[in-house]
């Protein structure tokens, strides 16, 4: 296709498209224990320059859940680090761009075995970020129930584990909504399929805590830290019951993929006016000029790709 990328990095080494290839039979063993990691490369036209977005921080979480699932990861963080600033660069990427890294192990049984060693393939495409673009999301909460840590541990960014988002996420808009939010064995808030949640409540952002059943998300992570210590904003992590939704004034998903996604409303319920909210706006435009560059500070979160030479 016209689209796909000149090279994709398979185990160690840049591999032209048409040829990083795996055999069929081992759809549905390898992807069994496959985990993956989300990471966001931003343009800054002005500067023409490209940076990767917390890089180092995604790879530290690739390591984990390659540990979690048991595998061995054959590459060290360094050289990964490395293979993605090589595959942009070959690529010549010169826009908004996705970085998937996976690790799997290719067996002719179900899942592998433990303590095989993983196969890692590094992929890139063009994806435009939606960040400013004043889309506003409707949800509602899924009758599907997230998974817990001593089901399918949802800190491991794991293939298998994205079923559980993809039942919520085909449901909601199947019932005329965008996106869906998903609820523990407890009743609690978890998160989103595929982002987290951030509720604002008399002026102060609350978020379920790490252990309510959600991915330890960099996102969230970096929104905490920059809300804290930028917008002096209070942030409290804690359990969320799910009328604490409806009376939010203002509420928005957060994650690689899905950037800051502001919501209108929840199960019918308008979050404030509808629109975007104050602090809501503050957080995105904030996230928007770091990413990018064009807001300098915590440059060590951006990674360039500079040109060869």
């Amino acid at each position: 296709m016209a689209d796909n990328p000149k090279f994709i990095w398979v185990d160690g080494k840049l591999t032209p498209w048409n040829e990083a290839t795996v055999h069929i039979s081992q759809l549905g063993t390898s992807t069994v224990s496959l985990v993956f990691e989300g990471i966001r490369a931003y343009w800054n036209d002005a500067a023409r320059k490209l940076f990767v977005f917390r890089l180092d921080a995604h790879l530290e979480r690739f390591a984990q859940s390659i540990r979690l699932i048991r595998m061995k990861q054959p590459i060290a963080a360094d050289a990964l680090r490395h293979g993605v600033i090589d595959l942009l660069r070959a690529n010549e990427y010169a826009a908004d761009t996705y970085i998937r890294p996976f690790a799997f192990t290719e067996s002719a049984t179900f899942g592998g075995m433990s303590g095989d060693q993983a196969r890692i393939v590094l992929t890139t495409q063009t994806w435009l970020s939606r960040l400013k673009s004043g889309k506003m999301s409707h949800a509602c909460v899924s009758s599907w129930t997230r998974i817990t840590d001593n089901v399918m541990p949802p800190r491991v960014k794991a293939s298998s584990n994205y079923l559980n988002s993809r039942m919520a996420s085909e449901e909601a808009k199947r019932n005329g909504y965008d996106s869906a939010l998903l609820l523990n064995p407890n009743g609690k808030v978890a998160e989103a399929p595929g982002a987290c949640l951030m509720i604002v409540r008399n002026g102060k952002i609350i978020t379920p805590s790490v252990t309510s059943g959600i991915l330890e998300s960099i996102t969230r992570e970096t929104l905490i830290q920059l809300c804290r210590d930028v917008l002096k904003l209070d942030v409290i992590e804690r359990e969320v019951d799910r009328t604490e939704l409806y009376t939010a004034s203002e509420a928005f998903l957060c994650g690689t993929g899905a950037e800051i996604t502001p919501i209108a409303s929840i199960d019918r319920f308008a979050l404030g006016d509808g629109s975007l909210g104050p602090i809501t706006q503050r957080v995105e435009l904030l996230y928007h000029d770091l990413v990018r560059g064009i807001d300098t500070r915590y440059a060590e979160w951006r990674t360039e790709v500079k040109s060869e030479g």
